[in-house]
Parts: C-alpha cells; structure tokens; sequence
C-alpha cells in the first residue's frame, strides 16, 4: 500500500477538527442548525489554512444519510464516497484547468439534473479567480437563480481576482492564517499519535516554517520524520530546514545591547559559517526586534506576537531594562541595511557595518532634557548635572595612549559664557506683568527689578542684564552700557522704552526717569552688571565644589585606584521627591 502523507492523512473531516477556524466552523453549523443555508459560498484565505477542506465538509454535513447536522457523521456511505473524492454529487471543479465558457456551460447543463443519491447536488470550484472572463459571465444567472437541489461553494487565494458580480451572490467566509502556537499545538497531536519523539522547540520551528499554513507545516514535518526517523533532534531539525537558529538572533541582540561589537561580529561569522543566507537572517533579525519593541510597547503583546511561550519568557528577560527609543532606532538601522542588501555585492558587510552602529549607538537624549538645559541657559542658571544624594560620579574615560587612564565626572551641560547675552527669545505675544508680590525680594533693588521685567518681558530682562545699575531709586533709574552695544541700541528703540518704564512705574509704584547712558571705553561702573556678577558668582561656587571633591575620601580613593585624575565637576540637582 502506498504511503499518504500528513496532510493527506490528517485532513479535518469534521468542523471541530479545523483548527484557527472557529469563527468559520461556528457560522456554517449554526446555518446547518437553523436551515439558513445559502445557495453559494465563497472561501477565501491563505495556501493550506482549511478552503478545501471545509467546502468537503460542508458537503458532508449537507448530504449526510442520518440528517443534515452540524457534524457529519464520516460513517455513511454518502459521507464515505464525498471524503474518498467519488460522488457523482459532489463535484470537485479545478478552476485552473477549466477556464473557459465552454466548461461553465457543461456545468449549466448538468445543474438541470437531480442529483442520483444525495440531498444535494454540489459544486465545488477551486481556485475560482482563475476562471475567464466569459466563463464568469456565463456563470452569472445560474449562481444568482439556482435549483433548490444545487449549492456553490467556491475558493480562492485571490478574491480581489473575483468580479464583483459574482462575489456579490456569494455568502463570503474569510479564512484567517493560523496562529503558530494552535499549529504547534496540532502538530504535537499529530506525531504523539504517529508514536514520533519531537520537542515543543523542533515543532516551533516547523511551524513557523509553515507560515501559517497547516498544510505547508505538516509537508514540513513528513520531511523531518522522513530525515530523521521517530527520534527527532533540535539540532537535526535546524540542519535540514536551513532555518536560522533562534539562539543567534538572541545572541546578536545580547552583543548589540551589551555594547559588543565583537559578539555582534561573532553571530554574523555564524552565519555565513552555518550557511545561512544573509539576508535572510537580516530579515528575521528585523522581525525579533520588532517583537522586542512591541513587548517594550505594550507590555504583554502575546496576542500581538506569533511566538511560543518559551520564546516569549525569553524575549520579557532580555526587553526588560531597554528603552523603547533606542529598540526604534535599532530596528531603522536594521531595515536601511536589508534595503542596502539587496542592491549590495557585499551583503555581510552592509550587515556588519550596522550591527557595528547599533552596538555604538549612544542613548538618546530626551527632549525635555534639552529643553531645560535651553532654559537654563535663558535664564543664565548653571545648569547642573544628576548626581544621585549630591556625590559626583565618576566614570573612566577611554585610555589616550599610555597606561595611565583619565577619569571624568558627569559633566553639566555647558553655561552661556560670561559677558555674552543669553539668547533672545522668540517674539511673544503681550503679557501682562506678574505684581511684584509674586516675586521674591532678595534687597538688592536693580536685581529685583531685572528679575521682575523678565518674569513680564524676557527679552527685555536679558538685555538689562547687560547694563550696570549708575542709579536705581523710585525718581531716577539711570543704567550703563558700554559704548556701541547691541543691548543698549535695542533698548533706545521707542517700543523697548515705552514697555521698561511701564514697567517700572509698576515696579517702583512711581514715575522713575529712565535715563540710559553710554558708558566710554575705560570708564567703569560703581556696580557691576549682573551677569558679570553671575559670573564671578559660578567661578567661586565651582572652585569650593572641586575643593570639596578632591577632599571627598571616597572619590580620593577612586582616583587612587585607578590611576585618574579628577577632570570636571558639576553641582548635583536638588532630589524634589
């Protein structure tokens, strides 16, 4: 006796034996149940995910001799000769082979007849879309107004190839591909009962193989069976399906996220040693950190992911202290690589090169960031950098040369440099000035009253910033700028002067005479203006930090120990938790 493959033995031959397929199963038992059974169906979907055999069901269960019922009962001869392919009253029509109007016309003749022994008289046409056009149109008036004795049941893998007319006739059923875990899981009770010895893991990769398709995956496993015999190894498996093994994409993921350049190289040299095709490794490296990155997303995307459980555990542990960020950027680099592959006679080293860059990548920083640190600087604050319980941390630096290693501290953002203004900022509407209650009162009226007009107007802060206070009282509010200075022309203009002594009539409670002067080179100002101020200010402060620091006897030590020397340091943020 000749062997039957897998697919052929294991084919469903009832609706609870579909697998993936419930929402169709559901549908057309409830039909059968109710006698709501239309005259023609259409059965769409993936290679190998149940078309065919469906439609051989239905017909089963429409021609069954002990009644029409939601499960044939596989027992009868009616139900024997539809499964075996032999009913003269199911016809089984290969819409490839017969495409023209003369086979559709043959079809309208034999509509006419009743059928010999079964309730129904059946046709099943696969791959319809094939069909031309004439024999669609020949096709159209029996399938709108057939025999009470006939029923249609098409499938095809291309609906979109389907005339409107004629999928307009059809009660339409969507076959879903089937999720890898049920595949997996009709696989293992397959081989238990073929007494095959297979782990979860081989069946994995089987299935995945398969591409959700059952029919593919059980083709897949007759050929591993017939490798490999009843005792089936991993290893085996990997070797003869030409698969990448899931260990190198893990693999490459650790070295890119462990910052090694060197590991990462090592998985791509696997590769090409195993045989493996480049890009095609690219393309399952995309897909494993598209899982990383919707895990990282949403949490738990099992539902999301066509991955085993065992996979997923995996995946949870290794996505666990990422950023989702750099897992973005990650996956752009990987697919401008798998574009570059395929116009690239070097397709190892276009993968190389990226996984080099992902491995380098330095972390992003958050805009936020970068707009406080932009704010800080307006604002002429140092900004400070985030020293956990105000100790400076230390790193070491990348040796120069010599033995000998510098070491660094996390360094602060750059300051404005002394005697520059901040940046202007951008013209803003009008805004009311905030009362002088809301501002704290330091007693040093000029600074008060800087602090004031640029909580009202920025800009306008930012250029008295520059000026030296010559008089500051409720009558006369006198200041100096040095000749030819970009602050004291904008401040002449009319627009500018109105707005300062509104202002500080409001400050002052008065009408003070603003008197801005031109101060000669050499000439200098009894006080100082506040940036220089500001700037004398930053220089003690940083001086009495790094004295601190050199007198720290843990940092002492750490300097010691590895032969560093102390480059920067810089004010630790106040913790507001």
């Amino acid at each position: 006796m000749s062997y039957l493959v897998l697919a052929r033995k294991w084919r469903p031959q009832t609706f609870s034996d579909l697998t993936g397929q419930e929402h169709v199963s559901r549908t057309l038992q409830n039909a059968i149940d109710s006698g709501r059974i239309a005259h023609a169906f259409l059965f769409t979907g993936a290679r190998g995910v149940g078309k065919t055999s469906s439609a051989r069901i239905l017909a089963k269960a429409l021609n069954c001799e002990r009644g029409m019922s939601p499960e044939p009962c596989n027992e009868c001869p009616a139900c024997l000769e539809i499964t075996a392919g032999t009913s003269v009253d199911v016809l089984e029509i290969d819409g490839a082979s017969n495409t023209g109007v003369d086979d559709i016309r043959e079809l309208r003749e034999n509509v006419k007849y009743l059928p010999s022994r079964c309730r129904f008289k059946i046709f099943i046409i696969d791959e319809v879309h094939m069909l031309s056009t004439n024999a669609f149109n020949a096709l159209l008036k029996t399938l709108e107004e057939p025999p009470p004795h006939v029923k249609f049941i098409f499938a095809t893998t291309e609906p979109h190839k389907v005339p409107i007319t004629i999928l307009s006739r059809c009660q339409r059923f969507d076959f879903r591909r089937i999720p890898l875990a049920k595949v997996v899981a009709r696989l293992r009770y397959i081989v238990d009962r073929e007494n095959s010895a297979i782990s979860d893991a081989a069946l994995t990769v089987v299935a995945r193989k398969g591409d959700g398709s059952m029919r593919d995956s059980l083709s897949v496993l007759d050929q591993v069976l017939a490798f490999c015999g009843e005792n089936v190894s991993d290893d085996e498996v990997v070797a003869l399906l030409g698969v990448v093994d899931r260990r190198l994409l893990l693999d490459g993921s650790a070295a890119v996220f462990g910052r090694d350049s060197r590991a990462a190289l090592g998985v791509v040299a696997k590769v090409d040693e195993f045989g493996y095709n480049i890009r095609q490794f690219c393309g399952e490296l995309i897909e494993h950190f598209r899982n990383l990155t919707i895990l990282k997303a949403v949490g738990d995307g099992a539902e999301l992911l066509d991955l085993s459980e065992a996979e997923l555990a995996l995946l949870r542990e290794q996505v666990e202290p990422l950023a989702l960020a750099d897992l973005q950027r990650h996956l752009a680099i990987l697919l401008r690589a798998e574009a570059e592959m395929a116009q690239s006679s070097f397709p190892r080293l276009v993968l190389e090169m990226a996984l080099i860059k992902m491995a380098t990548l330095v972390p992003v920083v958050p805009v936020d960031e970068l707009l406080g640190r932009l704010r800080a600087l307006e604002s002429g604050t140092p900004s400070a950098a985030v020293v956990a319980d105000s100790r400076v941390q230390w790193r070491p630096a990348a040796p120069a040369g010599p033995p000998a290693a510098r070491s660094t501290v996390a360094a602060a953002p750059p300051v404005a440099p002394a005697g520059l203004a901040a940046p202007a900022a951008a013209p803003r509407a009008p805004q009311r000035p905030a009362p002088t209650e809301t501002l704290p009162r330091t007693g040093d009226s000029w600074a008060d009253f800087v602090a004031y007009v640029k909580a009202g107007k920025v800009r306008l802060g930012s250029l008295l910033e520059h000026g030296s206070p010559l008089q500051v009282s409720a009558e006369r509010l006198e200041i100096g700028f040095p000749e030819g200075s970009f602050a004291l022309g904008s401040l002449k203009e009319n627009d500018a002067q109105a707005a300062l002594r509104e202002l500080a009539r409001t400050f002052f409670k008065s009408e003070p005479a603003l008197v801005l002067r031109s101060l000669a080179a050499g000439e200098d100002a009894a006080v100082p203006n506040l940036l220089e101020k500001k700037r004398v200010e930053d220089e003690r402060r940083l001086n009495d930090l790094q004295q601190n620091a050199k007198a720290h006897p843990a940092i002492a030590s750490a300097l010691e120990v590895f032969s560093g020397e102390l480059a920067e340091v810089a004010p630790a943020e106040k913790d507001n938790r």
